[in-house]
């Protein structure tokens, strides 16, 4: 049984990889400074290390190259996932006899090694849906990849804090370690070389570089390519910077922690869940770019719908949880849509590489996105912040007819469609 082989194969597997994706970053990201401050850490050695670990996400870029050039009929994609999640489960197992005070040193090296493997596993799982996943599914996928991811994180993020408190640390740790044996358990049967096969015969590592590096200047020759950089780097704005301003804006406003809590632990969840299903769904099925600018107008109506709310005064304060429940729905949809389109300007040689380029560039915008509307909401309120992020999300819909997506013909190098998808 090959899972690559059949459309149905595809999404379960990549949806449970991408399980294995989220588990790691929902740990680290959101468990980790939780269970460390817990054990008597210092405050500042956890925002060290966890920006420390942060990095490997974001700059998996400069080491993707690796991913796409040491391929060959031996080693493919599948071997690259498989060592990562043993190396990820390798480095975690140690944690649950260390003390994470008095081992603080041990505990950052393996959490920091433990993070570039996971970074790694997630190259090598995009380079992999971008070689196998035909154009016409990658908005489904994507959507049930973001349903994988977004479950992965819940239960190793919010939910590691739940098992902490009944099974012990070691617990959550031993439980991360499941989930990626589980995935590991699905790569016996994958068989990319049947669908895509790998370069035959000897390479040397001169000729693979050239041949990447060739390949590289081809890509970034193309305008589409800075196209989907600068859309990656504008479009989410809006919603990044009002995910940042939401919590102390509600807080601000008198809304009550508990209330806080749980928008943000289920509903919110719920409908990026359900956006990025319908989404992806609907992106298979008409024009993939018309159904992510609908998406973008979508939560750019509702971001500025907060800031109308919040401007108005209008009560009571939880009535500001309304128009952001619309954004996550469009903000789900608008992340399955926004991947596909991705990799449909990614050169399927190059899976690695210039997907992570185009992740990269949305972590960046997460970054830009949530400095600015922070420092323009301390300074003239959090309604003239969000419009001015929705301003940009708007301006980036006029990228939209640059991004051509590639395609590719057997025996031929990619070439862009005449028109966009």
């Amino acid at each position: 049984m090959n899972l690559l082989a059949t459309s149905r194969g595809r999404l379960v597997l990549f949806t449970c990889l991408y399980a294995a994706e989220g588990a790691p970053i929902g740990f680290i990201w959101w468990a980790l400074p939780t269970l460390l401050r817990r054990r008597g850490v210092e405050l500042e050695r956890i925002t060290s290390l966890l920006a420390l670990l942060v990095l490997f996400w974001t700059l998996k870029f400069l080491w993707a190259p690796l991913v796409d050039a040491l391929r060959g009929p031996r080693w493919g994609l599948r071997a690259w996932i498989a060592s990562a999640q043993a190396a990820m489960g390798l480095t975690l197992l140690p944690l649950v006899v260390l003390d994470p005070v008095r081992d603080f040193t041990t505990v950052a090296a393996l959490l920091a090694a433990h993070s570039l493997a996971a970074a790694t596993q997630d190259v090598a799982i995009d380079a992999l849906a971008v070689r196998t996943v035909e154009i016409t599914r990658r908005g489904t996928l994507n959507g049930c990849m973001q349903a994988g991811m977004l479950v992965g994180r819940s239960l190793f993020g919010g939910g590691a804090l739940w098992m902490e408190a009944r099974w012990g640390a070691h617990g959550v740790i031993l439980g991360l370690v499941a989930v990626l044996g589980a995935s590991l358990a699905l790569l016996p049967f994958v068989d990319e070389r049947a669908l895509n096969p790998a370069p035959a015969g000897p390479l040397g590592m001169a000729t693979r570089w050239r041949s990447l590096a060739g390949t590289l200047g081809e890509a970034f020759a193309r305008p589409a390519t800075w196209a989907g950089l600068a859309f990656a780097l504008l479009a989410a704005a809006a919603f990044e910077a009002a995910g940042a301003l939401s919590g102390p804006l509600l807080v601000d406003r008198g809304v009550a922690q508990e209330t806080i809590g749980l928008f943000f632990g289920l509903p919110a969840a719920l409908l990026m869940l359900t956006g990025a299903l319908a989404g992806g769904r609907l992106g298979d099925r008409s024009r993939r770019l018309r159904v992510l600018a609908a998406s973008s107008i979508g939560f750019v109506t509702a971001v500025l719908a907060v800031a109308a709310v919040d401007h108005l005064a209008l009560e009571p304060p939880a009535a500001r949880l309304v128009p952001l429940a619309v954004m996550y729905l469009f903000v789900g949809s608008f992340t399955a849509v926004s991947y596909s389109v991705f990799m449909d300007l990614t050169d399927p040689r190059l899976g690695g590489t210039q997907f992570s380029a185009y992740m990269g560039a949305t972590n960046c915008c997460e970054a830009w996105a949530s400095w600015a509307g922070g420092a323009v909401a301390a300074r003239a309120g959090y309604p003239l912040a969000l419009v001015a992020m929705a301003a940009v999300s708007l301006a980036s819909l006029g990228l939209l007819a640059r991004l051509k997506p590639v395609e590719v013909r057997s025996g031929e190098a990619p070439r862009t469609r005449s028109s966009p998808r």
